[in-house]
């Protein structure tokens, strides 16, 4: 992906230093919870900054990954770090940018008149879930297992980099709204991915089970 072949690029002069894949995570995070903030405060001005905090942080996620890769400082610590802090920032920025949006309702898109900020959390909520469950298929079968799609060298998570034309067109509204609708739907086919993972996996966790409790019972 290009901004992984960029991220790697950036990283290189700190191979060899004190800095751990878990602080550049922590600058990620901490940046992506400015861009939160940001979203929260509304405003055209706080909504295209937390538009920009967002972006980066997207991109500085991926530095921490490099890092630990060309280094070997990869830990499962830090990568279920990453993995919450991915999520947390996610879940945040569609709850600030709910929170922020001035209007009473939304009622002339869908309407009826429903919060912003409902619109958000369902959105967050939903994302959680998503990550949740693809951690658990990631556990089952691998990062194979949990690869994205991808065109280009963009993969899906790529599109918040489009995020900042959302803002500056005053896109917000109608971006809370397909992501309330969105997120849930791709969130009910990562279930049923779930589910069929468990399935297929189901036979060779209860081999090793038995192959276990044979070796204990010699």
């Amino acid at each position: 992906m290009w901004d992984a072949k960029l991220a790697r690029r950036l990283i290189m002069p700190l191979v060899n230093t004190r800095v751990t894949p878990n602080h550049l995570t922590t600058v990620r995070l901490l940046i992506g919870l400015a861009g939160a903030l940001c979203l929260a405060r509304g405003g055209y001005g706080w909504t295209n900054l937390g538009a920009f905090f967002i972006i980066l942080s997207n991109f500085v996620d991926h530095t921490d990954g490099e890092l630990a890769r060309v280094s070997g400082k990869s830990s499962r610590i830090g990568h279920f770090y990453d993995l919450a802090s991915d999520a947390l920032v996610t879940v945040l920025l569609f709850g600030g940018m709910g929170y922020g949006v001035q209007a009473a309702s939304v009622q002339g898109w869908i309407g009826v008149s429903v919060s912003p900020f409902l619109l958000g959390c369902v959105a967050g909520v939903a994302v959680a879930l998503i990550f949740f469950l693809r951690m658990r298929i990631e556990e089952m079968e691998g990062k194979a297992g949990t690869k994205q799609a991808s065109v280009g060298g963009f993969e899906t998570e790529d599109v918040l980099y489009l995020l900042p034309l959302v803002t500056l067109f005053g896109g917000v509204t109608p971006f809370l709204i397909a992501a309330s609708i969105g997120a849930p739907l791709f969130a009910a086919w990562v279930v049923v991915d779930h589910r069929r993972v468990v399935r297929r996996s189901r036979p060779l966790m209860e081999a090793k089970q038995e192959a276990s409790q044979i070796w204990v019972s010699r």
